[in-house]
């Protein structure tokens, strides 16, 4: 112990100690800072990226990569053939991601009970958590009225090929049908129901305190009370409370753990990490689609068999950068493609992977092995048939695909269980042996759902909000001889 005095002693302790802290501000944890501070705790939440208020969003692709994504936007695999994307900025993968917000279905509820053996994992009761999220959003469906011109594309292919499909649902409100694929760098409408829009700007007029550009080096739980170690934008800071959550999310969350030596304690830490692998075919045609123009996501399909099948096609498109990254090749070959940048129609085929990754450091850096097993890569054949056989319907000149598939749903690494063995957190969302401190975020993930995580996630940090509020009272029984001060509603830097 006398070590960790000596190497911390440096760093500049806050005044205050916290009923909680919270590491990461995105769909969990901004939810948390809401339900906790509206029950009248002290509540520091922490983020490592940068704080933008809605108008001041980059508006350029490159710089939002950089500014809004750790790495630029290019977490790559060990094998760095898989890219990986998460926020890093205050609200997290809510402020880059479109923000599309659907409940789990029977199928996926099943699927988590069966891999945690956690019996609330249903929809009777799940269903008041959601409901209680779902209050609090402005959730819109995409209507015909306002799909673009390549989502009338999917919608004509699937349509010929007698396919099921439904309208997406996303979080906005008068977005008047603009060029939304700009909000992947952050809303500068206010529109998108990012967390900085909702549940994070509510908490902020309940004397949340907020911390960004504070990245979290080493946690120590004690007897009273936890602390934790991070470097902010102004020098090396120490934050203690009487419990902690981590919300960085699959990678982040793991990646603290790993650095501050819980794997010995913890045999799963850093396995059954997923993604929904996502593989965007592009396809030109003769006149131009414009498919960056509009809700650039507005269909989903809903065909039982390709649920079953373990996939799902979504008509979707990206900003020119990221579409570079999809062409193979280069030169004159990459110049004349994306000179058709507005012919091109795309498709996206999102498989519920079912081979395992896992986390690790090496060299000090985060190791992400995650491949497609041949159960995935079965997937994977089965939607690119489908949707070069919609290509065909459309009489498309040319088809490619896609270089490199992405990874937008990171799950898993910390996974929910009934047992310290083949788990990290319990059904209440406690680390197993260490009483301060819970994880509730995208990485107790036991599997792959198949569906949009976000609005789940949102939905778990309601419930774990219960639990944590029941503990509430005796954490300050436990430290009543500490002297407490009020939290205020002020950001660092």
């Amino acid at each position: 112990m006398s070590s960790t005095k000596n190497k911390n002693k440096d760093i500049s302790p806050m005044n205050e100690i916290f009923d909680y802290v919270i590491v990461g501000s995105g769909a969990a944890g901004s939810v948390l800072s809401f339900y906790l501070t509206q029950a009248g705790a002290s509540v520091c939440l922490v983020e490592a990226g940068k704080s933008f208020s809605y108008g001041e969003y980059p508006v350029d692709e490159l710089t939002a990569n950089s500014q809004l994504m750790w790495h630029g936007g290019a977490d790559l695999n060990t094998q760095a053939n898989l890219i990986l994307l998460r926020g890093k900025t205050v609200g997290g993968g809510t402020v880059i991601n479109q923000c599309l917000l659907d409940r789990f279905d029977t199928f996926a509820w099943n699927l988590f009970k069966q891999a945690s053996n956690i019996s609330w994992f249903t929809n009777e009761i799940m269903h008041p958590h959601y409901l209680a999220i779902e209050e609090q959003l402005s959730i819109q469906t995409i209507s015909q009225a306002h799909w673009n011109n390549n989502a009338k594309l999917y919608a004509k292919s699937f349509d010929k090929l007698k396919l099921n499909y439904a309208p997406l649902q996303r979080g906005q409100s008068y977005c008047n049908n603009m060029d939304c694929i700009v909000c992947l760098g952050g809303c500068n409408r206010n529109s998108k129901q990012s967390m900085p829009a909702t549940f994070l700007k509510l908490a902020l007029r309940q004397k949340l305190k907020l911390i960004s550009q504070y990245h979290v080096k080493n946690i120590i739980p004690g007897k009273n009370i936890i602390s934790i170690y991070g470097n902010h934008i102004t020098g090396p800071k120490v934050i203690n409370a009487r419990h902690c959550i981590l919300s960085a999310g699959a990678l982040g969350t793991t990646e603290i753990l790993l650095r501050t030596g819980f794997a010995n304690k913890l045999p799963a830490l850093g396995k059954g990490f997923y993604c929904h692998p996502q593989f965007m075919y592009l396809a030109q045609c003769k006149d131009p689609v414009d498919a960056h123009i509009g809700n650039f996501q507005g269909i989903k399909s809903t065909d039982v068999r390709f649920r079953k099948q373990g996939f799902k096609l979504e008509n979707v498109f990206a900003r020119p950068i990221g579409i570079a990254l999809l062409k193979s090749g280069y030169g004159l070959d990459h110049q004349q493609f994306m000179q058709k940048f507005r012919y091109l129609a795309c498709i996206e085929v999102a498989i519920r992977d079912e081979c395992p990754g896992f986390i690790t450091l090496k060299n000090n850096r985060l190791a992400i092995h995650k491949i497609l097993g041949d159960t995935d890569k079965q997937k994977v054949n089965s939607g690119k048939d489908v949707v070069f056989e919609m290509f065909n319907q459309l009489n498309v000149s040319h088809k490619e695909q896609p270089t490199y598939p992405i990874g937008l749903h990171l799950m898993g690494g910390c996974a929910i269980g009934n047992n310290s063995h083949s788990s990290v957190v319990n059904e209440r969302f406690g680390v197993w042996s260490e009483p301060r401190l819970s994880i509730v975020d995208g990485s107790i993930f036991p599997i792959a759902p198949g569906i949009n995580p976000s609005l789940t996630i949102m939905a778990l940090a309601h419930r774990a909000s219960q639990y944590l509020l029941r503990q509430h009272t005796q954490l300050q029984k436990t430290t009543n001889d500490i002297q407490i001060s009020t939290a205020t509603s002020t950001e660092y830097a």
